[in-house]
């Protein structure tokens, strides 16, 4: 059913910000889905104020109905935003730097778009795990965005992905990288030892805001197989620093050695599934080496972010209808899809091309054996209730096939697919991601109290995903949003009236 406004416009939030005063908003007669709760509570109105929840009950409203916006909610169902807790918000997908700054308007296009594109698909909340603080302000200096957050990058120093950037410049851009004891001499001038020790760089994460702390176990992949990796003494050290200051310490691990390594650190998180076994690339049955691993993430009770859709990410770069899909020109302008389909936009598809030797149109060839290894492992995770925690590595790398909003919607089929349950993934999108990131006081439920960053849907998601397929509406900081207004390629929608 439709959405019946009972006020004269419906506010839209097109060029006004997300943290204007809103009016206060009465969703009458709807159902709520919020994972805290054991069941549906049907009928229900809830009432915003401020940008917070200040009432749920059965009452119809009451009062001078110019006062409030009136949601009629009768067939919808209303639940937490969601929150992707891997993203990556520096850099346009599918653009080197050099690109953006030769195609100055199609960039400026696509970055005022891509803070809507993750709303348009129910993202409220991002968190990027690879950022500084000033990046973070660039981003919330849009007028309409997500609730953004970060995690530090403690990386190894020398080692991924530090160590895809030339020397010296790679020290001064990794701001919160780790040296181990007797690495020291290898420091250029100007770097000193004792401000990046695990105690050190938790530190300047937190002054910065951070709200958790990333780090990698990466021997590398291609060409480049020799990548240093840090000593478990070292992850330990930064475990402990973290969880001193109330940060989650998550784990670029992406094989069966980097997540027992993981375990054995203490680390809180593995952002990404198991699609690397250390065995043959034929293998693709569960061996009893990965099954121990993943009893361990079980009894350890870790966390445990896929990332399916970054393997995707590489297979649709494969797809000659890839940029033809109407959802994408949902989330990219069609400036930026029409460049892609340039010469110069398919750069790295040639790259990739010529590294696997795979043919255009061959789509099928691309990571399927790492996609079966995964999907294996993701199988045997959610039969056993891992908790899981929703990340879509928006961009995994530099292709065009991880789009803003659409990639978390695409890694969410992904996970279904896999054999996660519709309910496990609302879970891990809502209250996991809120407690595991330290923001379930203020949102991941729909309960008084909380951050009015709601979404209307016309089926409940967890039952179905078609739950997401069209959004009706997105309340962010309780101002109302029509999903319409959102979409790339549409006309803005009505101004606040």
């Amino acid at each position: 059913m439709a959405i019946r406004f009972l006020t004269t416009i419906l506010l839209v939030l097109a060029d006004c910000g997300a943290d204007a005063m809103a009016r206060d908003v009465w969703i009458q007669n709807v159902t709520i889905v919020s994972a805290e709760r054991a069941s549906l509570l049907a009928g229900a109105s809830v009432k915003i104020h401020d940008g917070r929840i200040s009432e749920i009950s059965r009452s119809p409203f009451k009062g001078h109905r110019n006062d409030v916006v009136i949601v009629d909610g009768t067939g919808l169902f209303l639940t937490p935003g969601l929150i992707d807790g891997h993203v990556h918000l520096g850099e346009i997908p599918g653009m080197l730097p050099e690109q953006e700054i030769a195609h100055a308007e199609i960039a400026k296009s696509a970055r005022e778009q891509f803070p809507k594109s993750y709303l348009y698909f129910g993202f409220t909340t991002l968190v990027d795990l690879n950022s500084n603080p000033q990046d973070i302000a660039d981003w919330n200096s849009h007028p309409l965005h997500p609730d953004t957050f970060f995690c530090g990058a403690a990386m190894i120093m020398d080692g991924y992905p530090m160590s895809f950037v030339p020397k010296p410049i790679r020290y001064r851009l990794a701001r919160y990288f780790l040296i181990e004891p007797g690495d020291e001499s290898a420091l250029p001038p100007g770097i000193d030892p004792a401000e990046h020790t695990p105690a050190a760089v938790v530190a300047r994460m937190k002054r910065d805001g951070a709200i958790c702390v990333k780090t990698h176990y990466e021997r590398g992949f291609g060409a480049a197989r020799d990548l240093r990796v840090p000593k478990v003494e070292t992850i330990q050290a930064l475990v402990r620093e973290a969880h001193a200051a109330n940060l989650p310490v998550l784990l670029h691990a992406n094989s069966t050695d980097a997540q027992a390594f993981g375990i054995a650190a203490g680390v809180d998180v593995m952002a990404h599934g198991q699609w690397n076994w250390n065995t043959p690339n034929s293998v693709t049955e569960l061996t009893p080496e990965v099954t121990t691993v993943l009893q361990a993430v079980l009894d350890a009770k870790r966390g445990y972010q896929p990332t399916i859709q970054v393997l995707y990410g590489e297979r649709d770069l494969f797809d000659d209808d890839f940029l033809s899909d109407p959802k994408l020109a949902l989330a990219v302008p069609s400036g930026l899809i029409n460049w892609y389909r340039s010469p110069e936009g398919q750069w790295y598809h040639e790259r990739l091309a010529k590294i696997t030797g795979i043919a255009p149109g061959a789509k099928a060839d691309v990571d399927g054996k790492a996609i079966a290894r995964v999907n294996h492992v993701v199988e045997f995770l959610a039969k056993r209730a891992v908790r899981l925690s929703f990340g879509s590595d928006t961009p995994s790398d530099e292709t065009y096939a991880n789009p803003p909003g659409l990639n978390g919607w695409l890694e969410m089929h992904r996970l279904v697919d896999a054999g996660v349950s519709p309910a496990q993934l609302f879970t891990a999108a809502t209250l996991s991601n809120a407690q595991i990131f330290g923001l379930s006081g203020e949102i991941g439920t729909v309960e008084v109290g909380k951050q009015a960053n709601l979404l209307l849907l016309s089926a409940d998601p967890t039952l179905t995903l078609h739950a997401f397929d069209r959004i009706q509406t997105i309340i962010l900081h309780g101002n109302v949003i029509a999903s319409d207004a959102l979409a790339a390629n549409r006309s803005n929608a009505p101004a606040h009236p």
